[in-house]
C-alpha cells in the first residue's frame, strides 16, 4: 500500500494525513475483495523498516491503527472478514497488541475473507524467525526441506498468494513475503494507495486472471492441463 506520503504531500498535506486517507482505501479493498470471493487478502501495513521513520509519524499511524480497528469491528464481523496479524507483533504498542488482538478474538468465528494485516513485518524477518524455529525444533539436517521450511514461517496454513498488486508506480517487491511470492504474479499500478478503489482492485483481479500461470511449466503443459480440467469439468 503504497504511495501515501507522496499523495499527501502533492496536496500541500503532511504524510500523517495521506496514512489517515489511505484508510478508505483499505475499506474498498477489502469490500472488493470480498465481493470478489477473494480467501485472502495481506496488506503490508508497516514494516521492520518503517521503525526508522520520524517517531511523530510512527505515534500517528499507531494511534490510526488503534482507532480503525476499534472502528471498523462490527463492519467486518457484519462482512464475515476474519482478521489475522503477521509480523513481530511484540514491537508494536501496548494499545496497539491490544486493540488487534481484540478484534482477531471477536472475528475468530468469521469464515469470509482472511485480512491479514502485516505488521512490524518483513520478509527476511520471517525467513530467520523460520530458520531459529527450526533450529529450535532439534531438527536434522537432512529432513529440512521446502514443507519444513513452510511449517515454521509466520502463518503455515496460508497459502501463497496468487496475485501480489503495488500501487505508486514502485515496481519491487520491498522485502514482502519473499518465501510466499516466488510463483506469484506482480500487478503494478501508477495509482496512489489512497486514490485506490474498487475498480482499481478489481481491474488488477480482471487483468490477472487473462494471464497463464505456469509454475516453471511449458505452455504446453499448461494448456493441456488446463483442458484437462475443463474436459474433466465438462463431464
Amino acid at each position: 500500500m503504497d504511495g501515501n506520503g507522496r499523495w499527501a504531500r502533492e496536496r500541500g498535506e503532511d504524510r500523517i494525513f495521506g496514512h489517515a486517507s489511505g484508510v478508505e482505501s483499505v475499506r474498498s479493498a477489502v469490500s472488493a475483495a470480498g465481493e470478489l470471493g477473494v480467501g485472502y487478502l495481506t496488506l503490508y501495513a508497516f514494516s521492520t523498516e518503517n521503525w526508522s521513520r520520524p517517531q511523530e509519524e510512527i505515534n500517528a499511524l499507531m494511534e490510526l491503527l488503534v482507532k480503525s480497528l476499534a472502528g471498523e469491528v462490527a463492519e467486518l464481523i457484519r462482512k464475515g472478514v476474519r482478521l489475522r496479524s503477521t509480523g513481530d507483533i511484540s514491537a508494536l504498542p501496548d494499545a496497539c497488541i491490544a486493540g488487534l488482538r481484540d478484534v482477531e478474538q471477536k472475528t475468530a468465528h468469521c469464515e469470509g475473507l482472511n485480512l491479514i494485516l502485516a505488521l512490524s513485518y518483513s520478509g527476511r524477518w520471517e525467513l530467520t524467525e523460520a530458520v531459529r524455529r527450526i533450529v529450535r525444533s532439534g531438527m536434522p539436517a537432512e529432513d529440512i526441506d521446502e514443507h519444513a521450511v513452510r511449517q515454521h514461517l509466520s502463518m503455515p496454513d496460508v497459502p501463497d498468494p496468487e496475485l501480489l498488486i503495488r500501487t505508486s508506480g514502485e515496481q519491487r517487491l520491498s522485502n514482502f513475503l519473499l518465501w510466499q511470492l516466488a510463483y506469484s504474479e506482480l500487478h503494478f499500478t501508477p495509482v496512489m494507495w489512497p486514490d485506490f478503489r474498487e475498480d482499481h482492485f478489481k481491474a488488477a483481479i480482471l487483468e490477472f486472471r487473462g494471464r497463464e500461470r505456469r509454475f516453471g511449466r511449458t505452455g504446453d503443459q499448461v494448456s493441456t492441463e488446463a483442458q484437462d480440467i475443463k474436459q474433466g469439468i465438462t463431464k
